[in-house]
């Protein structure tokens, strides 16, 4: 099944900066290894980092890379320039329409791989935002699942606004995040939200002063990495797989998740390092 260009992708009603000077040599998203963190980080400053292709491919391999590597603990999504991510071009749409190619057939829109629609990471992803994260921006913060704004961060999905949809989740996954009647409002209305109300609202978790959200995301996510890897990702698979089922049944999931963790080298590593009182060292394994 073919995906959605990213003409296709959620939209931003953020008017772009002027792109007449772009550095082309630049990547359109940066990868970067610190320790046990992966940074991944929009690139397209000049546009407020709305999505494109070469982007979303990119961002696409990261987190394949985050499941892959064993030696990748956590992830950080952040944008360039003090922008998060303002969607798609509303202009790039009104010259290609995605709904005739859609109308054709042959697209699977129930996976948006680049935007963790239809796909969640086996490792903690940390948001780091800056400036608007709206359409898209907001889309796959919802992927996320730490978030981090400064304090003049905007949040909104304003498709409707333009009598398009939201095809990066959010009319599923937004009223699942936060109570309903925002969540409705938010989508219906198509408004916009500050970094306090979101925080209010549930959708964010951290406001920090502007200019400071990826120093309070690897703060973070040192945290997250010094912890043993093994009970992490079994922690954050026990969040996700019992999500929607009864206590009974989740907790057969979170048994068999736990025991093995027990089980684990790391299991014997921690209480060792806490009875000498020593840092452990974990492995993994």
């Amino acid at each position: 099944m073919r995906r959605p260009r990213v003409s296709d992708s959620p939209v931003s009603d953020t008017p772009a900066p002027d792109t007449s000077a772009p550095d082309s040599a630049a990547p359109e998203c940066l990868v970067e290894k610190r320790g046990h963190v992966l940074i991944v980080t929009m690139n397209r400053p000049e546009a407020r980092n709305a999505l494109s292709g070469p982007m979303m491919r990119i961002m696409e391999e990261a987190w394949d890379r985050v499941d892959s590597d064993p030696d990748i603990r956590v992830a950080i999504l952040t944008g360039a320039g003090g922008y998060f991510c303002a969607g798609a071009d509303l202009k790039a749409m009104n010259s290609s329409a995605p709904g005739d190619s859609f109308a054709k057939g042959g697209w699977d829109l129930t996976r948006l791989p680049a935007l963790l629609k239809g796909r969640r990471l086996t490792k903690p992803l940390i948001a780091a935002v800056e400036g608007p994260a709206i359409a898209g921006g907001t889309e796959i913060l919802q992927g996320t699942d730490i978030r981090v704004a400064g304090e003049s961060a905007k949040f909104g999905v304003s498709e409707a606004r333009w009598g398009l949809f939201p095809l990066g989740g959010s009319a599923v996954r937004l009223v699942r995040q936060i109570p309903y009647t925002i969540a409705a409002d938010i989508l219906l209305t198509g408004r916009h939200v500050t970094a306090p109300e979101a925080k209010e609202y549930g959708l964010i978790g951290h406001v920090v002063p502007d200019g400071t959200a990826l120093d309070a995301a690897l703060e973070i996510a040192e945290k997250i990495a010094a912890n043993g890897p093994l009970a992490v990702q079994a922690i954050l698979k026990t969040i996700r797989d019992s999500e929607g089922m009864h206590e009974e049944e989740a907790f057969r999931i979170d048994a068999e998740l736990g025991a093995a963790v027990f089980q684990s080298k790391d299991a014997k590593i921690g209480p060792r390092a806490f009875a000498n009182k020593e840092k452990p060292a974990f492995t993994g394994e």
